[in-house]
């Protein structure tokens, strides 16, 4: 059943749900799996490809392509899984592989995709590159367990490629930020640090955050899309802000949302497989506006959309980025 558009002055929210949501599921789906979600979303040959997290019956995950001309109808869907785990050559993903963003390198003239590989050491964040989402070359691992949330920035920075991800904390009373790595070659990282830090207390993201959809170049500065995790008596709810990097130095934070700009609130994205999740993998831009796409309560995938310009505005007038604030 589709859920009606929701009216943006009372979800107190800055991204749009499209009225047909949820845009895929597993009705669509040309083979059995349980769900779909956790999409990565790029624009390919004019057509909107979302790379899409698929589990199926015994929990394990892989990813499968779907194409549509305007992003929302009449979605082709690969007839087998696009990538599979390989676990005789790539024993990382022994348990499946999740959660793509995908990157254009123009340098390279390919495309990027980074996903988390499911380790018997835990989840990782591994490397692959493609030029038509058809065939993939494996980098393999190139954070060790446990770290996921990852993708790459488009250009070098003084040499450099930059990745953002998100190291996982074994502790739960430890804190779990996203980082920032460098690497010369797009397989051995380093200058390894701390970026964006989880708030403390009853933040809404206090504790657990974590990488979204990859950064967005804008006049502003790079725009990240982040999730906030927050532990409630009924559960965790996962809900999304936004953080302005400076253009040149993506290690400088120069803004950051108080206040989330999305969460759960429609019956698809508060009951599922997991229960108050949004979950955006990727984003496009098409003639000015954002289109979002995200695994919601790890069931389905859905779609919301703002303004670039808007989303641009709400951050340059978000607090200055201040550690000690937090």
């Amino acid at each position: 059943m589709k859920e009606k558009s929701m009216d943006k002055s009372v979800t107190h929210e800055l991204f749009c749900r499209h009225p047909e949501n949820p845009i895929l599921s597993v009705k669509d789906w040309p083979y059995a799996a349980n769900s779909v979600f956790n999409a990565a979303a790029a624009i390919v040959d004019g057509k909107t490809l979302l790379l899409v997290r698929v589990e199926d019956f015994r929990g394990m995950s892989h990813l499968t392509v779907a194409r549509s001309d305007d992003g929302v109808h009449n979605w082709q869907i690969d007839p087998e899984p696009t990538l599979r785990p390989a676990p005789a050559g790539h024993p990382e993903e022994i348990w499946g592989i999740e959660d793509p963003r995908v990157t254009w390198l123009e340098e390279i003239r390919k495309w990027a995709v980074t996903y988390t590989a499911f380790s018997e050491g835990g989840p990782l964040v591994s490397l692959a590159t493609t030029t038509d989402f058809k065939e993939y070359t494996r980098l393999g691992p190139v954070m060790p367990p446990e770290d996921k949330d990852a993708a790459l920035f488009p250009v070098r920075f003084k040499g450099n490629w930059a990745m953002l991800h998100r190291p996982v904390a074994k502790l739960p009373s430890i804190e779990s930020h996203i980082w920032l790595s460098f690497s010369p070659n797009l397989k051995h990282w380093g200058e390894h640090q701390e970026l964006i830090h989880a708030r403390r207390g009853s933040w809404w993201d206090a504790n657990k955050i974590g990488l979204s959809a990859p950064p967005l170049a804008t006049e502003e500065g790079w725009v990240v899309l982040y999730h906030g995790v927050r532990t409630t008596a009924s559960g965790s709810i996962y809900r999304l802000g936004l953080v302005l990097l400076d253009s040149e130095e993506p290690g400088r934070v120069i803004r950051r949302s108080d206040e989330w700009v999305f969460g759960p609130r429609a019956s698809y994205e508060r009951e599922g497989d997991v229960d108050d999740v949004v979950f955006p993998c990727g984003w496009t831009v098409k003639d000015g506006t954002i289109f979002m796409y995200y695994g919601a309560a790890d069931s389905c995938i859905a779609l919301a959309t703002a303004k670039l310009k808007d989303v641009v505005d709400f951050l340059v007038k978000c607090p200055p980025y201040e550690r000690l604030r937090e």
